[in-house]
């Protein structure tokens, strides 16, 4: 019998690396794709997915149309990925980043309930609801500072995860990922604006490099590493939460240096520190602790910063 997995967010970087996984174990994998203007299927493209997962309309915002897909799928795992992702845009539009971030959470959690309880759920909490960090390592016991609009939605969906969890009886749990980067992230996150920089000015289409606070300090991963991650939460016969990193922390300045030095250049000649690019609460230092993980289901991160880095810039000098 083949097993089918149902995929919020599936054109995002998490989505589309975590639809080739399951592909590769052979699900038959479905995923929601609210309909856009833009071009939102190009992480698909690029891993050569397209043509083999099912796309089936709907939003976090329309209860309805997540029964529909529930009913569609008939899925035995639940990945929702889906968010306004981007922390520095939820100060913008906050009420926005509280409807999809934190309302679809029940909004799915319900379809589930009414369609399918018996399905596994995996919610993508987040490393940000730690926040102004209350201890040097984070783990599941941490308490949560939520410091921006993004974190505070998610930290909602987080416990109405729990609450699901706790008062349905559901197999409903909580992958705190600690930051995790690839070629597929969005122009937007810092790792990514570095490498697409680099690309640039090293090949003369750009002069300089515009950041905000490059001594924040974030534990760094692949992604494609961090969805195994997800897979394995629900292959655990109990529900749990759990803490994924690397358990290393990196500077913003450290990224910059590793992507310069790569292709011969000196980063302090190309990063002009812009104050607009900082944030109205910041967030110092993040460094998760996965012992957890490792200790239950085996699970370690794969990939170094140095290893990631590289892979970024590479793709960005093949597309620039």
């Amino acid at each position: 019998m083949t097993n089918k997995a149902f995929i919020t967010g599936i054109t995002g970087q998490d989505g589309s690396y975590l639809a080739q996984f399951l592909l590769k174990k052979k699900y038959k994998v479905y995923g929601l794709i609210a309909r856009r203007t833009s071009d939102s299927l190009w992480r698909l493209r690029e891993l050569k997915i397209e043509e083999d997962v099912t796309l089936i309309n709907g939003d976090m915002m329309d209860p309805a149309s997540l029964v529909r897909a529930m009913e569609v799928s008939e899925a035995d795992e639940i990945y929702n990925l889906a968010a306004q992702s981007f922390v520095g845009t939820s100060w913008e539009q906050p009420s926005l980043t509280g409807q999809v971030t934190a309302l679809g959470v029940t909004n799915l959690l319900e379809a589930i309930r009414l369609t399918h309880p018996k399905a596994k759920f995996y919610q993508a909490s987040s490393s940000e609801i730690f926040g102004l960090v209350q201890t040097q390592k984070q783990n599941e016991k941490t308490p949560f500072y939520p410091r921006s609009p993004y974190a505070v939605a998610k930290v909602y969906g987080h416990w109405i995860t729990v609450n699901y969890r706790e008062s349905f009886s559901m197999h409903a749990s909580n992958g705190i990922l600690f930051n995790h980067e690839s070629p597929l992230r969005g122009l937007e996150f810092v790792s990514r604006k570095i490498s697409h920089a680099v690309a640039r000015i090293k090949k003369g289409k750009l002069k300089k490099l515009h950041l905000g606070n490059i001594d924040a300090k974030r534990d760094w991963g692949f992604a494609g590493d961090y969805v195994e991650a997800m897979w394995l939460i629900l292959q655990q016969k109990i529900p749990d939460d759990y803490v994924i990193a690397t358990g290393y922390s990196t500077t913003v300045r450290d990224l910059c240096k590793l992507a310069f030095n790569y292709v011969e250049l000196d980063y302090r000649d190309y990063i002009v520190i812009d104050p607009k690019f900082f944030r109205p609460a910041e967030v110092d230092l993040l460094l998760g602790n996965p012992s957890k993980a490792k200790q239950k289901f085996g699970w370690q991160a794969k990939t170094s910063i140095e290893e990631l880095m590289i892979m970024m810039v590479d793709a960005d000098l093949n597309r620039t």
